[in-house]
């Protein structure tokens, strides 16, 4: 790796901090305005739920199915 005294090291020091200062900054200023934060949210909706399904039988229902598979199986 080169020293930090040469051409190369100033350019890698350059390099690590935009890295790490544009991360930085863009969470600074979009945290800090909740305005831009509540734009941001809801330009992405993070849940989307599936279209509802139909409901199942309920418990009554169910009973008397299971009762008419009961007299089809006993009629033969």
């Amino acid at each position: 790796m080169s020293s930090i005294g040469t051409s190369k090291g100033i350019l890698e020091i350059g390099k690590f901090a935009l890295y790490v200062s544009i991360p930085i900054g863009l969470m600074y200023t979009l945290a800090n305005n909740s305005e831009n934060m509540k734009k941001l949210i809801q330009m992405r909706p993070y849940i989307v739920n599936p279209p509802e399904g139909p409901r199942p039988p309920s418990p009554e229902e169910l009973r008397e199915m299971a009762r008419e598979l009961a007299r089809k199986k006993n009629a033969r």
